[in-house]
């Protein structure tokens, strides 16, 4: 089947409609790539034309085809400890500073958020981190909510199910005490052992949308998502998170991103690093 162009005006309705629902800012260089991700939903639905695909997903009621679309259109890249200098700081900072001089967490627990988790590599590499970091203190409870809007990468990340390339920079003994090697046809993958992928929390969730409990979360990750929000939304939402948190609590951004010029009530403790 061929399509016709993605004209602008075209361009322009899916540009309003993904910034509206989810607060992307798609600017002009981004329109080969919505030409080309939509491309493969008129295909699903054997539209020629991406006028008669809007029309359809503005009557679709139901909203599974509004999700569907925002899966196509968003972009995902992540790694297992990707900035590796933001997870010494919540080793070596961050973690102790939560306990109590006897060495016990708050009553209620830790309670952490990777917000824009992708894949899964990201609230992992934070419960690998907590399950070292455990090692020979008391026990203490942790839960690890992890939320992304594409319901397509978070399929993935409740898995928990890697090829063996995505690993290949962990360390040997990092593999041994967290992975499980497959086997048979799965020989070429790795998955999280159950003691890490137990205490995460996988759903999809639109940070256009309410949050959940205020003064909750200790530790909110939310890294390299804020890059494709313009000023006003990445404001909105950084003030949502400075809510989210308990006082003391951190908030991680990614190494491309910074809140200078947005107006908030954050301390900078270092680059990308931020403290209620």
């Amino acid at each position: 089947m061929t399509y016709s162009k993605l004209t602008d005006k075209e361009f322009l309705l899916f540009k309003k409609l993904v910034y509206d629902k989810c607060g992307i800012n798609l600017h002009e260089g981004k329109k080969e790539l919505v030409r080309s991700r939509l491309a493969k939903r008129l295909r699903e639905h054997n539209f020629s034309r991406f006028e008669e695909y809007y029309e359809y997903l503005m009557a679709d009621d139901t909203g599974n085809e509004l999700v569907q679309m925002l899966d196509a259109i968003s972009t995902n890249l992540t790694s297992f400890f990707r900035e590796p200098k933001h997870f010494d700081f919540l080793r070596e900072e961050v973690l102790p500073g939560f306990l109590s001089p006897a060495g016990k967490a708050p009553v209620r627990g830790l309670n952490l958020w990777s917000a824009g988790c992708s894949s899964g590599e990201e609230p992992y590499t934070i419960s690998i981190c907590l399950r070292e970091f455990m090692e020979g203190r008391e026990r203490f409870d942790y839960t690890i909510l992890a939320t992304d809007i594409s319901t397509r990468v978070l399929s993935t990340a409740t898995n928990g199910v890697y090829p063996l390339n995505q690993v290949r920079n962990l360390s040997k003994q990092i593999m041994k005490r967290h992975f499980q090697q497959g086997r048979g046809k799965w020989a070429q993958h790795v998955r999280l052992k159950r003691e890490i992928r137990n205490l995460i929390k996988f759903q999809r969730f639109n940070l256009m949308e309410p949050f959940p409990k205020t003064d909750y979360f200790h530790v909110i990750f939310c890294r390299n998502v804020m890059i494709y929000f313009d000023r006003q939304i990445q404001q909105q939402v950084v003030n949502k998170f400075y809510d989210a948190l308990v006082p003391g609590g951190y908030l991680f951004i990614g190494h491309s991103e910074s809140l200078m010029g947005a107006q908030h009530q954050f301390q900078y403790i270092r680059p990308t690093i931020y403290q209620k």
